[in-house]
């Protein structure tokens, strides 16, 4: 599913975005009991949410990390749409994104060791054939010497 197809009180819901924000964690005391909680902003192609972490979860999550929520539900906060994994879901990191300069270094780095492949491998290519030419040279003395040895033999 997609983040701009979500609807209020909406759920099983099952999304994957990237963690583009992260807010302070805030701690509590709920029926005698402490907890954690923090919102993050959820971001795919389509748009962006508010996600709220509980607890470990929030451990769990940084900027840039691809996560798969399963089993969501859709609340509101202050008239926005606000997604939680609450007690039955489940949050989880799927992989991390590169950031835009991360993607450049690389791709320069890429580049350079393509770069010093093709140059070793053009540098190997090289090597042969010049010990060839080398080696054809002194083979062509050799017979040439032979064959001068021979032909003043015979005179």
């Amino acid at each position: 599913m997609k983040i701009s197809e979500l609807k209020l009180r909406e759920g099983k819901v099952e999304v994957v975005g990237e963690i583009t924000d992260k807010g302070e964690t805030r701690e509590f005391i709920k029926f005698g009991r402490p907890g954690r909680v923090a919102t993050a902003t959820l971001k795919d192609d389509s748009g962006s949410v508010q996600l709220t972490l509980w607890n470990e979860d929030i451990d769990k999550v940084n900027v840039g990390d691809m996560v798969k929520i399963e089993n969501g539900y859709v609340g509101e906060w202050q008239g926005e749409p606000q997604l939680t994994t609450g007690r039955l879901g489940k949050l989880e990191v799927i992989g991390k994104v590169q950031s835009v300069s991360e993607k450049q270094k690389s791709s320069k780095k890429e580049t350079e060791k393509e770069s010093a492949k093709a140059k070793k491998q053009k540098d190997t290519k090289e090597e042969p054939q010049d010990e060839k030419k080398d080696v054809e040279e002194e083979n062509f003395d050799d017979i040439e010497e032979k064959f001068d040895d021979s032909v003043e033999e015979e005179f």
